[in-house]
């Protein structure tokens, strides 16, 4: 409101008649300062539902796909580690330990619920919505309004209005796993639980302003991650390193910064490589050190393929397989996530040195060394070890989320404002693609679940009082999981002179141990499905003598001796 006549007291105490305007209260007109820039509550509540259906679709779709002995062993390991056995004291792990991620996952779960195969689900299912969650916060990058100084002039910072984009645009990619296959992100561990740790540590990287401490704290994440699985040294480690380096060495503004960082990563494979040894020397676990080698360049423009192949069968988007014309339509809709990622990809990379953070010259390197190292190596030759490069689809879901989210909003502004209708076309495919992606997940979550590998094994067993025994590995593990631990099996295979011997891969040494335990059946055959291991029946004879009893059970013998048979065991 307006008064003509009020005075008003100008500097020097000069008094004048000029009229006044008087602003209306501030409750009218503005949020209270206390309460500004806080998020409504129905936005948490929204978030929280959307994050719940996530986590109950790609639960639903983990059901689809038996549990086995290797999930199982990482569940039998997190009981120890609850029972007390920290360190894991007399196990073999396999050559990724996975000590510090699914290991300490699957504990927390069990903490609530128990052993069972239903912690296998239940943690991939909370792996995958955390991957869609941190994908979709990385892409978002820093609020505009939440910057200052330098910072606000960053390439990660953004309206809200593209954050929300950028943030749509990477979770969609990534929402959608495969319609079907060997459900890579959704049994585990397959490395999929390596990327959640790695996510984070990128996103600390990202939002956090440069401080002292940052770099101390994610030398301290790389260096967990590291001892939990070395796949890290092509996701994090050396992409930090190698793009801080780079980048310092063409005098990038943020270079001293860049550079710490870049100290951290290599500090962190050292203490990450170390760590496990110590561990050894404590009386811990043991992991196995196979060395790989590269495939000859002869073969590079075959393995090529293999490697496109792979790539598209991570974004769900293998045209060339085999499916029902339901699921074809569904897996060709996914293509478009390959097409973004990939143009993502090239635009982190010609933005390499003009990026003002370096989160995407970062992920650019590490999509870039995860494919060179799985192209040159001999994991290119089966599409089965497609889990060695999962990361690739959530990160470059992050770059189409964080590079492309900007320009595609403009286009579109520009097609407005010159005509309407040309906007038909694109919002015709991209509500295609939008139905197909939304699709994918509703049919996958609308498949029947189906039990784990050996469940009527372990059902057979516990009904007849056959609480320990041996078996090949993939028979193993998995019955100890289905029986919640009360039938307890150890994986052997046969060894020198036909014997029957420890099979020492994800299985705790004192399990043989004739003072401690006593076994008194041995699990031979079995389906094609679970590997059995020919010749294991005619190997336990030769070892422990002829059973007492022999029963056939579905493709199983199960051969039952009245003493203890561990003492045999060599």
């Amino acid at each position: 409101m307006v008064h003509p006549l009020k005075y008003r007291f100008r500097k020097h105490g000069h008094v004048s008649l000029a009229p006044v305007t008087t602003r209306a209260p501030a409750l009218l007109t503005s949020k209270p300062s206390a309460v500004r820039g806080r998020s409504p509550a129905w936005r948490w509540a929204l978030a929280g539902l959307v994050v719940a259906v996530l986590f109950f679709v790609y639960w639903r779709e983990s059901l689809t796909a038996a549990a086995n002995s290797d999930s199982a062993a990482i569940a039998i390991q997190a009981q120890e580690v609850l029972h007390g056995n920290w360190l894991l004291h007399g196990w073999w792990l396999s050559d990724v330990s996975f000590y510090t991620t699914e290991v300490a996952q699957y504990a927390l779960l069990e903490v609530f619920g128990g052993l069972g195969a239903w912690v296998v689900h239940a943690a991939a299912a909370m792996t995958y919505t955390l991957i869609v969650v941190l994908v979709a916060l990385l892409a978002a990058g820093r609020s505009s309004s939440g910057t200052s100084g330098s910072s606000a002039s960053s390439a990660s910072s953004a309206s809200s209005a593209e954050r929300w984009t950028r943030a749509l645009l990477a979770g969609g990619i990534v929402a959608s796993p495969q319609v079907s296959g060997a459900l890579i992100f959704l049994l585990g561990p397959d490395h999929t639980g390596t990327v959640v740790p790695v996510l984070a540590t990128w996103l600390l990287i990202d939002r956090v302003r440069p401080a002292r401490w940052v770099p101390v704290a994610v030398c301290v994440l790389l260096t967990l991650i590291m001892v939990a699985d070395s796949v890290v040294l092509l996701t994090g480690i050396a992409p930090l390193a190698g793009a801080g380096i780079v980048r310092a060495v063409r005098r990038h503004p943020a270079r001293r910064y860049e550079l710490w960082l870049a100290a951290a990563a290599v500090v962190a494979a050292g203490l990450g490589a170390l760590i496990p040894k110590l561990i050894v020397r404590l009386g811990g676990f043991q992991v196995w050190h196979f060395q790989t080698h590269t495939m000859p360049l002869t073969q590079l423009p075959r393995d090529a393929w293999h490697t496109v192949e792979a790539v598209l069968e991570l974004f769900g988007a293998n045209v060339f397989g085999s499916y029902p014309v339901t699921e074809t339509l569904l897996v060709a809709t996914h293509f478009a996530g390959v097409l973004l990622a990939i143009a993502g990809l090239v635009i982190a990379v010609a933005k390499f040195f003009r990026s003002e953070g370096i989160l995407v010259p970062g992920l650019a390197v590490a999509i870039v060394l995860e494919l060179g190292a799985f192209l040159v190596s001999i994991h290119s030759q089966n599409l089965a070890s497609v889990r060695e490069i999962v990361a690739v689809m959530p990160l470059g879901g992050v770059l189409a989320g964080r590079l492309l989210a900007g320009p595609l909003r403009s286009a579109v502004r520009r097609a407005w404002a010159v005509r309407a209708v040309a906007l038909v076309p694109a919002a015709a495919v991209a509500a295609v693609i939008l139905a197909g992606y939304l699709g994918g997940m509703a049919y996958g979550a609308a498949q029947p679940a189906v039990p784990s590998s050996n469940q009527a094994l372990a059902t057979w067993l516990s009904e007849h009082g056959l609480t320990r025994g041996l078996a090949a590995y993939w028979q193993a593990d998995s019955v100890t999981l289905d029986t919640g631990g009360r039938v307890h099996v150890s994986g052997v295979l046969i060894g020198r002179h036909g014997r029957i011997g420890r099979y020492l891969w994800e299985v705790n040494t004192s399990d043989f141990d004739p003072s401690l335990h006593k076994a008194t059946f041995v699990v031979a055959d079995g389906p094609e499905s679970v590997a059995p291991i020919p010749g294991l029946e005619a190997a336990a004879v030769r070892t422990f003598g002829p059973p007492a009893h022999v029963y056939h059970f579905q493709a199983y013998t199960i051969l039952v001796w009245p003493r203890n048979i561990l003492p045999a065991i060599r």
